[in-house]
């Protein structure tokens, strides 16, 4: 018989590596030297990303966890060859609701908190640059931008407070909504955001031709406070400290 051609044989390896449970080695290739291949790649892997997700490891416990690395390894195709991007593709997978994620009891809030848990990994490693201070006055009459190092973040569930110790079945009434920033001395901290905040920091976003005051008013069209005086200089204040915590800053 001939030989299988060396595509074959690298198929049939990689087949295996992903899901020895179910697919064999390629034939002739010494079973003790495949399982070693087989038990780097799957034992990296979890190293890599056990890093990035500390508080959904915690959760699962070791079982869970490791059965969670095999759907991971077994049924997804990343796109990127960076380690430091498979967290991302990770996240993916699991936003993308694999039918494997139906065979346990896996906690339903936890798409949402391995994105939090991701969400500090990438800040703590952006080349990005602060956004520069300055005085607060031009902001109403400048078009606006929202640091690189500072996202504003809505979640159904409270990801911020999930925890072994607390794992709600329901999620809240009201959304969750997080600033997630990096500090000048590297540390990822969030605070909680009002409604308005959250949605003034969108709203940048989403239209950055508009000055602050413009931003305000547009605001003050959604939040039905037309021609309140009052509601433009709290939002007026509000983008003044954010500019001072360098959330944003003039364009």
């Amino acid at each position: 018989m001939a030989k299988p051609a060396l595509f074959d044989e690298q198929n049939t390896l990689g087949r295996y590596l992903r899901d020895p449970e179910h697919c064999a080695p390629p034939a002739g290739m010494d079973v003790a030297r495949v399982q070693v291949y087989r038990d780097l790649i799957f034992n990296n892997l979890s190293l890599l990303l056990s890093g990035t997700f500390p508080v959904l490891i915690r959760i699962l416990g070791d079982e869970r966890w490791r059965s969670l690395m095999r759907m991971f390894l077994r049924d997804y195709r990343a796109r990127t060859p960076k380690f430091g991007e498979i967290a991302q593709e990770f996240v993916e997978f699991l936003a993308s609701q694999p039918a494997a994620l139906n065979e346990g009891p896996w906690p339903p809030f936890m798409v949402e908190l391995a994105h939090y848990e991701w969400v500090e990994m990438v800040l703590q490693q952006s080349d990005a640059e602060p956004l520069p201070g300055g005085d607060a006055a031009p902001l109403l009459g400048c078009t606006l931008q929202v640091s690189a190092l500072a996202w504003p973040l809505a979640y159904a569930w409270p990801v911020h407070l999930v925890g072994p110790d607390y794992q709600p079945e329901t999620p809240p009434a009201q959304p969750t909504l997080l600033l997630v920033q990096r500090a000048e001395d590297w540390r990822v901290k969030f605070s909680e955001l009002s409604p308005l905040a959250w949605r003034l920091l969108q709203r940048i976003g989403e239209f950055p031709a508009l000055t602050g005051a413009e931003q305000l008013q547009g605001l003050a069209v959604e939040a039905g406070a037309v021609g309140s005086d009052e509601f433009i200089d709290n939002g007026a204040a509000l983008l003044g400290q954010m500019q001072a915590e360098g959330v944003v800053s003039p364009l």
